[in-house]
């Protein structure tokens, strides 16, 4: 009875328009984005905050290894009177490095309850107070000589990053209008990428990747925390988490007239219509379990997930791994491929920075399919010409374009678009699930890279690229049979195109 009368209650307040008015009024041609104060501040505070520290935290680590790999042996040595051998020192680096994958799972598969526990907004405040602890341990490691503090860090960081990965792109879709949806949900993507840049660029030789000061290259980060957290307390909850997750629908138009202006009568009528209609649903279902017995459901979770791990599987992570020695076979020095390899972390920030205006104009399917093809044949022939590199003078030149054009091309679709695509294909109840099932799958498949990427290139030399070649080419194929177009699209009218699972037309 007082869910009946609630829905009275909101249908007298604000008078809803029939769905077809809804959706008319929506995609109207001439409507215009609408970026409000509020909005922008929320969209680069949290972006910077988060989604950049996550990068940070993943290109600071590789430029200062060998300084660090020295600390720790000497401060085991100091501490247990033990020195490890070579070998035993790659087993524990390679410890170090992937708690922090470790973290990023589990923080991914915590994002679902936390997110509909607590909110979209406290989840990025938790964050925050995770990435402080991290940089806390890592600036005191040194001078408490303890390789645990460190490792404890990356896994604090990783937990961190992984419910940002999970909860961002959310948050962000969530407060934004519906033109501007895919716009924000690619700003966690851009600012991964930049991140990592930054975390590259802080870890030179002469910025802090020093022997006395690489503790304050992992630290560095504090410096975005402490700016972009500071007005966290204007930060509006998200409007549908209040609507539909916790039914408070005084709250939610509160912060929808906080984000859309108080004169936007319209466009906040419009948009809780458009929440109550989803909260009227048959079924609204929230829980993991749930989720993955919901037989609508397993179609856009395939999706989701095998967008998420099919980004890392496309030999990204791999490409950068790499880099360094092709530009060596190319007769750069040891340095100058450094500086050519953070070229390469350059232009995949740049051409990120379109994402933006890509995602407002552009739609997803095309988007995804021309990636993903023009990414697997440049990995293709990245293995042809790595295979043959010795015997062509000019395959060292070909491969570094051939590297460039690859990052190139990632960024237009394989790059941004799964960081996101769960928001637009699910409800607000399975949401939350969908992004961490997501985010989960997107730091398990970039552990497996890790791990066995440097095994598989000693057994199989250039044909290592091959299966990243064929992981596009099968994204590809599901983006062009099962992926519906999203853009300009509410979820409630996307989610019935998917839910019959394989047999669901693409419209």
């Amino acid at each position: 009875m007082a869910s009946k009368s609630h829905q009275a209650e909101a249908q007298q307040l604000y008078p809803q328009p029939s769905r077809v008015e809804l959706l008319t009024a929506q995609t109207e041609p001439n409507q215009k984005p609408r970026w409000g104060n509020l909005l922008l501040l929320v969209a680069l505070a949290t972006t910077f905050g988060g989604a950049v520290s996550t990068g940070y935290c993943i290109g600071v680590i590789n430029a200062p290894s060998k300084l660090m790999k020295v600390w720790c042996n000497e401060t085991l040595h100091e501490n247990y009177g033990s020195d490890l051998s070579e070998s035993g020192l790659d087993l524990l680096w390679s410890c170090i490095v992937s708690v922090f994958l470790v973290g990023g799972a589990i923080g991914s598969l915590g994002g679902a309850g936390a997110a509909n526990k607590f909110g979209r907004k406290a989840c990025f405040l938790i964050c925050g107070a995770l990435f402080t602890v991290g940089a806390l341990l890592f600036f005191f490691c040194r001078a408490a000589n303890s390789v645990e503090m460190l490792v404890i860090g990356r896994f604090i960081v990783g937990l961190a990053s992984g419910l940002v990965t999970a909860t961002l792109p959310m948050y962000l879709s969530e407060v934004a209008p519906l033109a501007l949806r895919g716009t924000l949900g690619v700003f966690c993507a851009v600012g991964v990428t930049g991140g990592v840049v930054v975390g590259q660029v802080c870890s030179l030789a002469n910025v802090f990747g020093t022997e006395e000061l690489w503790h304050y290259a992992l630290t560095a980060y504090m410096g975005l925390i402490l700016v972009c957290y500071l007005p966290s307390y204007l930060f509006p909850e998200s409007p549908k988490f209040l609507y539909i997750v916790k039914g408070n629908r005084a709250a939610a138009k509160r912060e929808l007239q906080r984000l859309r202006g108080k004169d936007a009568e319209d466009l906040i009528a419009q948009e809780i219509a458009e929440m109550e209609a989803e909260a009227n649903a048959k079924v609204q279902t929230s829980s993991f379990c749930d989720v993955l017995r919901d037989p609508r459901l397993t179609l856009p979770l395939i999706i989701v997930c095998c967008f998420h791990g099919g980004q890392q599987l496309s030999g990204i992570n791999a490409i950068f791994y790499y880099s360094v020695s092709i530009f060596e076979k190319a007769g750069l020095s040891t340095v100058n491929a450094q500086w050519a390899n953070l070229g390469a972390g350059c232009l995949n920030l740049c051409i990120s920075l379109l994402g933006p205006w890509l995602m407002a104009y552009c739609n997803r399917r095309t988007l995804m399919m021309f990636s993903c093809a023009l990414c697997s044949v440049f990995l293709f022939t990245i293995a042809f010409v790595l295979f043959y590199i010795d015997y062509v003078s000019w395959f060292a030149i070909a491969c570094i374009f051939c590297i460039m054009g690859y990052i190139f091309f990632y960024q237009f679709g394989l790059g941004p678009i799964p960081y996101f695509i769960g928001s637009e294909l699910f409800e607000v109840a399975p949401r939350s699930v969908a992004m961490s099932m997501g985010s989960l799958a997107s730091w398990t498949c970039n552990f497996i890279i890790g791990i066995s990427f440097p095994l598989l290139q000693n057994a199989w030399g250039a044909f290592v690229f091959l299966p990243f070649s064929i992981t596009c080419v099968l994204l590809c194929l599901l983006t062009k049979f099962y992926l519906p177009e999203t853009r300009g699209r509410d979820p409630s009218e996307v989610a019935p195109l998917v839910s019959k699972g394989f047999r669901s037309k693409v419209k």
